[in-house]
């Protein structure tokens, strides 16, 4: 295959863990994230250039524990700008793990085309005796490239499977494995090439109603964790904030100590479960219609606060506002 017909694949930089380094070369827990810069990742795989022509940028180099809603945005904005560019075909984002699914979702519900978009991360640093990040990374440019994962939305791309941004998650806080989906990965890279078993049925990218290009600032959002000492103090000194979401017991249950102090915040309160997956119901609901509160489907908690923000940059009314936590 030439250069000219081999798809162009840009890498946006945000730095993480694949970009780490520590002192040791079996230290998977003490490094400073961010060490490396793009043009080094990419040189340490050279096979990629038998997949694509692929160029690098590096728009942050952070820890993404770090990340914020304003950094967010502006990579939100800044992916549309590439996808509307007729030099590039496809793009992969590397990321720290700590928010990656955060970052994954965002860009799932705003970016506006159906080419491929990319999420990619490592849970070792690139110092590890066994890194997985280079293999990841060239998975990522894999699937990129690929015609099949064209209007795919964004997926996620980690230990060899294949996720959609709508569904996964950082199940567990070490392992290589650590990212899941409750419904299952759309597929995954054996032999170097990507194999899709299944697509999304909900809305995403091009298909949202949500758009970002004017945006100044995402409505701020709080989670409230549901626990046994959580008491109307704690709710107070949320006051200001544009929603919240109370990731409750069970079926998103809301202690009923709590339930004015919600009220007085005046915010949007969005009931999300704690339990880690599952839907939520309205059934055994504390008091949403009189209170106006919404629901989510499935979504956890931290895809629950990006959903209601864009949510509140098209509507306020608490019906619509359901509406489109049960359509996306």
């Amino acid at each position: 295959m030439t250069d000219a017909a081999m798809p162009r694949i840009r890498v946006v930089a945000m730095g993480g863990t694949i970009a780490g380094a520590a002192t040791s070369t079996t230290d998977t827990t003490g490094y400073r994230a961010g060490a490396t810069g793009v043009a080094d990742l990419l040189a340490g795989i050279p096979e990629l250039a038998t997949i694509a022509t692929v160029t690098g940028e590096q728009f942050a180099n952070i820890d993404s524990s770090d990340l914020t809603s304003e950094l967010l945005l502006s990579l939100a904005q800044h992916v549309d700008t590439l996808l509307a560019s007729d030099d590039v075909d496809g793009l992969v984002i590397t990321h720290g793990t700590d928010t990656l699914e955060e970052t994954a979702y965002l860009l799932h519900l705003t970016a506006r085309s159906t080419k491929p978009v990319v999420v990619v991360g490592s849970m070792r640093p690139a110092t590890a005796l066994s890194p997985d990040g280079p293999m990841n990374l060239f998975a990522a440019v894999v699937v990129a490239a690929s015609p099949e994962a064209h209007a795919q939305g964004v997926l996620v791309v980690m230990n060899d499977e294949i996720h959609t941004a709508r569904d996964v998650t950082k199940a567990t806080s070490l392992r290589v494995s650590s990212f899941e989906s409750p419904h299952g990965p759309l597929g995954a890279v054996i032999t170097g090439r990507p194999v899709f078993y299944r697509s999304v049925s909900r809305p995403h990218t091009a298909a949202t109603e949500f758009d970002v290009s004017g945006l100044e600032r995402l409505p701020r959002a709080a989670i409230v964790y549901a626990h046994t000492a959580l008491d109307a103090a704690a709710i107070d000194a949320l006051i200001g904030f544009d929603l919240i979401v109370h990731a409750g017991f069970g079926n998103g249950t809301v202690p009923s100590r709590i339930i004015d102090a919600l009220g007085r915040t005046g915010a949007v309160v969005i009931r999300a479960t704690r339990t880690g997956s599952g839907q939520v119901t309205t059934i055994g609901a504390s008091a949403d219609a009189a209170n106006s509160w919404i629901t989510v489907d499935d979504q956890n908690p931290q895809r629950a606060a990006l959903l209601g923000a864009l949510a509140l940059t098209v509507t306020h009314d608490p019906h619509e506002l359901q509406r489109i936590f049960l359509r996306y």
